[in-house]
């Protein structure tokens, strides 16, 4: 019962003022917010670099704005690097339908032809993962090489906020009292150390919580969404998939990611240490060396020697020799 009073405090109370248009992400970068209608949905996004095409999807509740630690350094390397903020999340629409599993899939499979993309690799990061993971089942030709940071797809071990929410009832109206305080408890809780959040992470991560459809868009993904949705599938993935986890994720434990890759036939497993479930935000550099090394190396091939020298444990469910990478 301790546990629930600071965020009955951080949740019932004022709303704070969201930062204005001018100041969200991308704003302050090289990078231009674009829109594009996709299957019915205004999304928006970011569209920079050359070279073969990385999609990166976001997580539960997140934005862009996630991968912004990520992007720079990956078009650089020599990737063309799509992010956007997908339904229901950041600035993109919130329309009544859409929000299971196949209609995400699909969304991300329109944007590919939007973009006139005959394929790419997609990186996603909690229920992004599951998105990314559920093209790659249902679209496999669109899908080069995969990435799943901190999936969620076996299930998630949900912060006490998100279990509230889904009560009947009680959930409608706990969605409704969001506040700038709750926002920031629940990124803390995504780190392994809550003092790299920034009061401009929390800044960014409030703007689209603050919008006026943000409780009826969030519940209809947590009735609709299943987090466990991979389950029994994994073996249909064909792509060449890297799987990475912090090491001190308390959302998704990484003995789910372990089981996660063990599915899947073509895998590598690695872990992040001193990280949390926000991997790529609270350790860019170690992420950004390991994501570079799988799209320069790992396509088609994983290399046995990915993780390197000072990298964190590798995983292959079976050797290089056996699964014709």
């Amino acid at each position: 019962m301790r546990r629930l009073i600071p965020l009955v405090l951080a949740a019932t109370a004022c709303r704070a003022p969201a930062i204005p248009p001018d100041q969200r992400f991308p704003a302050g970068t090289p990078f231009a917010p674009r829109e594009l209608r996709v299957d019915g949905t205004r999304l928006r996004y970011i569209d920079t670099g050359h070279g073969i095409p990385v999609v990166l999807l976001h997580g539960l509740g997140a934005s862009m704005y996630a991968w912004r630690k990520n992007i720079p350094s990956v078009a650089a390397a020599g990737f063309r690097v799509i992010a956007f903020d997908n339904r229901g999340f950041g600035f993109s629409d919130q329309p009544d339908t859409g929000y299971d599993n196949a209609s995400y899939a699909h969304l991300a499979v329109a944007l590919l032809d939007s973009l006139r993309l005959a394929d790419a690799v997609l990186i996603g990061h909690s229920m992004g993962g599951a998105i990314a993971a559920e093209v790659a089942i249902e679209y496999p030709q669109r899908v080069r090489g995969l990435v799943l940071i901190g999936s969620a797809g076996l299930g998630v071990r949900e912060p006490i906020p998100l279990r509230v929410a889904r009560w009947p009832l009680v959930g409608t109206a706990a969605l409704a009292l969001r506040g700038r305080g709750l926002t920031g408890y629940i990124l803390r809780a995504t780190y392994a150390d809550p003092r790299k959040v920034t009061e401009g992470d929390v800044d960014q991560y409030y703007a689209p919580v603050a919008r006026q459809g943000f409780p009826r868009s969030l519940g209809r993904v947590l009735r609709q969404f299943r987090l466990d949705g991979l389950k029994d599938r994994l073996d249909r993935i064909a792509a060449p998939t890297l799987v990475l986890w912090g090491e001190q994720d308390r959302v998704i434990p990484s003995a789910l990611g372990r089981a996660l890759a063990a599915g899947i036939p073509r895998s590598a497993f690695l872990t992040v240490p001193h990280a949390g479930h926000s991997v790529q935000e609270e350790a860019p550099d170690e992420v950004n060396r390991l994501l570079i090394k799988f799209l320069r190396e790992g396509l088609p091939r994983i290399p046995a020697d990915l993780a390197g020298r000072d990298g964190g444990p590798i995983f292959l469910n079976r050797p290089v020799e056996e699964t014709g990478l």
